[in-house]
């Protein structure tokens, strides 16, 4: 449609500053004509455009222009504002001034009513914003932190680390630069940094490679192929950790899954948390383990 077309073109342009004729028409697959006739309605509807002929000229916006709420619907204002309520669920810092700005842009405050989303692991702590904003600033300005990381097994040391990127994944955001203290790339979870500190010292970004990897598996880890069974009580669980072209039905109520995991004390832990309603096929190695853990909780609770 022509409407979504004069929106988009609005867009590249505050994105790209300036762009030709001939780009947005091999792009939208119409004539160079059609966009500057697409260009004047933009104009007549009040948007700041202008072209340049020449050597290094194009189709540009005026300089501080921002996109008008009327070229936004409002089925369009409200999936932008489910995003950032999205956003949000992440513990993004800064952004509930935004949906304040955005909500207010378009008149819209219904999001509230409507959708809320949370990520977090129930009796999780505060977030750390303020850790958080220190990291960004120091990505943006290529400033080193220094931190003291808590590993998986509980040891701290001090890091001094050039920071890349933040990513959000598995519930979870992680730092991903060239730690100076190992001398390589590392990956780190936020929520293991402590006394994060921005420094004076300024860095080149440096282009990383394959060996950006999470610190916690520094050491190789070997993998194990699990044949579990599960009873009806806990199906509802099933479905929430394990894909489901992993889950086999069967007659009796139950179901097989079969899965391959790191093998280390967290998937110990996982599958001790399904307590009676799991059964571990194979391997029987790994049947032993648990069996082992659960005689030992057991003499835990009969000292009493």
């Amino acid at each position: 449609m022509k409407i979504n077309r004069l929106l988009e073109i609005t867009i590249i342009l505050l994105n790209r500053g300036t762009v030709t004729a001939k780009e947005l028409a091999d792009r939208f697959e119409v004539s160079a004509r059609t966009i500057y006739r697409d260009i004047d309605v933009l104009s007549c509807a009040g948007v700041p455009v202008f072209t340049n002929r020449g050597n290094g000229g194009g189709i540009s916006l005026l300089e501080g222009y921002s996109l008008n709420k009327a070229l936004v619907s409002e089925h369009e204002s409200e999936s932008l504002m489910f995003a950032l309520k999205t956003l949000q669920s992440t513990k993004y810092p800064e952004i509930d001034i935004i949906l304040d700005k955005i909500g207010a842009m378009f008149k819209n405050a219904k999001v509230e009513d409507w959708v809320h989303i949370d990520f977090s692991p129930w009796s999780s702590g505060p977030n750390e914003s303020n850790k958080f904003i220190d990291i960004k600033k120091a990505i943006l300005e290529r400033k080193r932190i220094s931190f003291d990381y808590i590993n998986a097994e509980g040891d701290r040391s001090l890091r001094v680390m050039e920071p890349m990127q933040l990513v959000f994944k598995g519930q979870a955001w992680y730092l991903r630069g060239y730690c100076k203290t190992r001398e390589d790339f590392r990956t780190f979870r936020l929520s293991r940094m402590k006394n994060v500190l921005v420094t004076d010292e300024a860095f080149e970004r440096r282009k990383a490679d394959d060996r950006i990897k999470h610190v916690e598996y520094e050491k190789l880890q070997e993998s194990v192929n699990l044949k579990l069974m599960f009873y009806p009580e806990v199906l509802h669980r099933v479905y929430d950790e394990f894909d489901e072209e992993l889950i086999t039905k069967n007659d009796d109520g139950t179901c097989n899954v079969s899965v391959t995991f790191p093998e280390d004390e967290w998937v110990y832990g996982f599958l001790l948390s399904f307590g009676c309603y799991l059964e571990i096929l194979e391997p029987a190695y790994i049947r032993e383990i648990i069996l082992d853990r659960m005689r030992r909780a057991l003499k835990l609770y009969e000292k009493n």
